[in-house]
């Protein structure tokens, strides 16, 4: 899972002068901007498939949580879940510690006071309670500075090439319907797992 925040809406103010013999097509540079969307978008890395995106004007904690939910609620019949997702700060928040902790059944009050005490007192012990593999929804965590190592990265730059990028939004509604219907065009034609092949550094010494 990851998101992409602040995608605009920006509709070109001339129309594209098209591809002609030695000439790229061309684009004006001016436009109008029409505000912006945040979305989340979650990439299962066993079909290649994206499933379950959602979007809105923010992307703050309680964003987080209801996207979460709206996921995990998409698949009644999944025993496990595991999600790999970055260390930003509303990946470990209070209120998806609090979520868990009911799904799991342990009492709220066993889990302490943010900033204080208890799972609930840092980043890191929130985050050591999330990635617990007991849980039914497991959570890990990128290296700080390597969120590239989430499959869903490379999925967020394809859409930006393939669409965004070039593309020409009137409204924020067309934004939304534009991007609904690249992923859905690409599930169904594009989709496939991503195999790392990058052996690494083999160093002589």
């Amino acid at each position: 899972m990851d998101e992409l925040t602040g995608v605009q809406a920006l509709e070109r103010l001339h129309p594209d002068l098209p591809m002609t013999a030695g000439h790229v097509l061309r684009r004006e540079f001016e436009y109008l901007r029409h505000g912006t969307l945040s979305w989340f978008f979650n990439f299962d890395v066993v079909t290649g498939q994206v499933i379950e995106p959602s979007w809105g004007p923010t992307r703050n904690e309680e964003d987080c949580l209801a996207h979460l939910q709206r996921l995990i609620t998409s698949d009644p019949a999944a025993t496990k879940w595991h999600i790999l997702v970055d260390n930003l700060n509303t990946h470990q928040s209070e209120s998806l510690v609090r979520w868990i902790a009911e799904r799991e059944g342990i009492e709220q009050e066993t889990l302490g006071t943010k900033g204080k005490s208890g799972i609930l007192l840092s980043m890191a012990t929130r985050a050591a309670f999330l990635h617990n593999p007991t849980h039914t929804i497991v959570f890990s965590y990128t290296p700080k500075h390597a969120s590239w190592m989430n499959q869903v990265e490379i999925w967020l730059s394809i859409l930006v090439r393939k669409l965004l990028k070039r593309g020409n939004f009137r409204t924020l509604d067309d934004l939304k319907q534009q991007i609904l219907a690249f992923v859905a065009y690409y599930n169904r034609t594009m989709a496939h797992p991503f195999k790392w092949i990058y052996q690494g550094l083999t160093v002589d010494v």
